[in-house]
């Protein structure tokens, strides 16, 4: 192993150093990082080696450049998305934010909200049993955590379930909108959320203010009643480096069979076939 470790590129054996330091506590939060001119006398490196070694921690997300002060050790605590116990019905049926369940004592904004009524895409409509013409309420926010954008996200509703509630209104009240899904007696009750990850686009990049190199998380979650049928859509973009996804569950935990359309592709297959 130590042998094929050794002939690696320099500027990822050089990178894995600063890594284990940062781990080891050598490095705090908030530390500067051994520039490129330290880099290249303590390893008898070129510019461009040192450059990439500290590229990589930079792409990882464990490492932020400030213009003009060096490269420091992210100081940002990743969040920790608890995906199973903050949807529970005891969590947003109680008037608490869904959020509060994964940031603990944190600072959470919603800097981004707009509400809009549109066409369902065509991904969308098939996932929530409507017609190609039908009009879905649009939910549109994006999350700030301690000042660093984590989250974009866009909520598909039917129109004919939530017109002319607190769904369509920036501000849903407590709990959200499913609460108020509850309260128009369309209560979730089951969830299936799918994953996956891709880079950014550059939009995504600037709206999430990422490291360039560093991917998105995607995860479409769609909720449906107990009688199995769906009553959102919701498509999360998040920074992969701003993220931990926990999911605790029993080992003799079995599938439902409630939802008849837990077989069939979500929004995220469909947006592969795309």
């Amino acid at each position: 192993m130590a042998a094929t470790d050794d002939r690696r590129p320099k500027y990822q054996r050089i990178a894995d150093s600063l890594r284990e330091a940062i781990r080891s506590g050598e490095y705090g939060p908030g530390d500067r990082l051994p520039g490129e001119n330290d880099l290249m006398a303590a390893h008898g490196v070129a510019r461009m080696t040192a450059r990439q070694a500290i590229g990589v921690l930079r792409d990882e997300g464990i490492a932020e450049a400030r213009k003009g002060a060096g490269v420091f050790v992210r100081a940002f605590r990743p969040l920790r998305r608890r995906g199973i116990q903050r949807l529970a019905r005891d969590q947003w049926g109680s008037g608490r934010s869904i959020w509060s369940a994964d940031i603990e004592s944190r600072a959470l904004e919603v800097d981004q909200v707009s509400v809009s009524e549109e066409t369902a895409p065509a991904h969308v409509s098939a996932v929530l049993d409507l017609a190609a013409e039908d009009v879905v309420c649009v939910r549109r926010r994006r999350f700030v955590l301690d000042g660093k954008p984590v989250l974009l996200a866009t909520s598909y509703l039917p129109l004919s379930l939530v017109a002319g509630s607190a769904i369509t209104q920036e501000d849903t009240g407590p709990g959200g909108t499913y609460a108020r899904l509850a309260e128009l007696g369309y209560e979730p009750v089951h969830f299936r959320e799918e994953i996956r990850s891709r880079m950014p686009s550059p939009d995504e990049l600037t709206q999430l203010s990422m490291a360039p190199g560093t991917p998105v998380i995607l995860i479409c979650r769609t909720a449906f009643t107990d009688e199995g049928r769906p009553v959102e859509v919701n498509e999360m973009t998040l920074d992969a480096a701003s993220y931990v996804l926990e999911y605790d569950f029993d080992a003799n935990s079995k599938p439902t069979s409630r939802n008849p359309a837990t077989a069939s592709p979500g929004p995220c297959s469909a947006d592969i076939q795309r």
